[in-house]
C-alpha cells in the first residue's frame, strides 16, 4: 500500500498492508483529515506515523471484533497511520456512516463536528443566547456557528484571523464577523474559544454576567481569577478524547444529533479535499491559517 511519510518535504512510500489485532478493524481509507495538531508534528520532526480522522470502509477485522463490522463505512479517529491507504482503528473510536452521506460531509462531521457540539454543550449553550467563536473558519468552528444557529441562538458573532473571512464566516451564520485586532463589541453569553493565547482573557473580558467560556484549542494562555469573581463568569476546559474514554453513551448521543443535523441541512459542512500527492499544500493552508472549514486528503488516491 502507499502512505505518506512525513519528512521535508513529505513524500510517498510503499509499505506492507497492516493485519489487524485482537479489537482492531482494517480501514480502506477515502480520506484523511489535515489539522492544526499534525502540522506542529511536521514542523517539530516528530510526525513518523500521526494519527487523525479518516473516513473509509471495514474491509477486515481481527479477533474479538464481530464479523457485522466486515463492509461497514465508517469514520473516526484513528491514533496512528491516518494517512495511508490502509490504517488500523479500534470500534470504540469509529461510528457508521448513514447511508448517502458524502465521505467529505463525513469527516468534518466525525471529529470537527463531535468538537463543536461538545465544546457547546460544555459551556450549556441554550436558546436565546449570543455567542462568539474564535478560529470561527476552522474545521470545528465553522461548524460550531452553524450548529449554535441551529440550536436557536441570538446573535453569532465569528472571530478570526484576517477580514478575507468575512463572506465565509456569513455563509456560515454568522451575524457579524470581527478580526483578533478589532473591538469585539457588545458582550456575548457564550464564548467558544479555539485559538488560545492572548484570546482566552480578551473572551472572558467579552462575557456577559453568568457568561461561560469554553477553551478547546491547544494554544494555551492564561486567565485572572479576579477576572471572573464579580460578575459570576466561568472557564471550562474541553476534550473530546477524555469524553470518549470516561462517557461513551455521551459521544454516541453527540453522533446521533449531529447525523441529524445533516440530514436536515442544519448544518453544512465545508471541506476542501486534496489529491494526496499534494500533501504539502494541504499543510500549508492549515499552517498559514488559510482554510475555510475542513482540510483533506484523498487516500483512495495516491497515483
Amino acid at each position: 500500500m502507499y502512505k505518506i511519510r512525513f519528512s521535508a518535504p513529505p513524500d510517498l512510500v510503499e509499505d506492507p498492508r497492516p493485519t489487524p489485532g485482537p479489537g482492531q478493524v482494517l480501514i480502506r481509507t477515502e480520506l484523511a483529515g489535515i489539522h492544526l495538531g499534525l502540522v506542529r508534528m511536521v514542523r517539530a520532526g516528530t510526525a513518523e506515523e500521526p494519527g487523525g480522522e479518516v473516513v473509509g470502509t471495514v474491509v477486515a477485522v481481527g479477533p474479538e471484533v464481530p464479523e457485522s463490522w466486515l463492509g461497514a463505512r465508517v469514520g473516526g479517529v484513528v491514533m496512528s497511520g491516518a494517512y495511508a491507504e490502509y490504517v488500523l482503528g479500534v470500534p470504540a473510536l469509529l461510528t457508521e456512516i448513514p447511508a448517502g452521506v458524502a465521505a467529505a460531509d463525513a469527516l468534518a462531521v466525525v471529529r470537527g463536528g463531535l468538537v463543536a457540539l461538545g465544546a457547546l454543550r460544555a459551556g450549556r449553550f441554550a436558546a436565546g443566547e449570543s455567542i462568539l467563536v474564535t478560529g470561527a473558519a476552522s474545521g470545528s468552528g465553522h461548524l460550531a456557528m452553524q450548529i449554535a444557529r441551529a440550536l436557536g441562538a441570538s446573535r453569532v458573532l465569528a472571530a478570526a484571523g484576517s477580514a478575507d473571512k468575512a463572506a465565509f464566516l456569513r455563509d456560515c451564520g454568522a451575524d457579524a464577523v470581527v478580526t483578533y485586532t478589532e473591538n469585539w463589541g457588545e458582550p456575548v453569553d457564550v464564548v467558544l474559544d479555539g485559538v488560545g493565547g492572548d484570546l482566552l482573557a480578551r473572551g472572558v473580558a467579552t462575557l456577559n454576567p453568568h457568561g461561560r467560556l469554553v477553551a478547546y484549542s491547544a494554544g494555551g494562555g492564561a486567565v485572572e481569577a479576579n477576572s471572573l469573581l464579580p460578575e459570576l463568569k466561568t472557564v471550562t476546559g474541553f476534550s473530546v478524547g477524555l469524553l470518549a474514554r470516561s462517557e461513551p453513551e455521551v459521544i454516541a448521543e453527540y453522533r446521533t444529533e449531529l447525523w441529524k443535523l445533516l440530514g436536515d441541512g442544519g448544518i453544512r459542512p465545508r471541506v476542501t479535499v486534496f489529491p494526496a500527492v499534494e500533501v504539502g499544500p494541504a499543510l500549508g493552508l492549515v499552517a498559514e491559517r488559510r482554510n475555510l472549514g475542513r482540510v483533506a486528503l484523498r487516500t483512495s488516491e495516491f497515483q
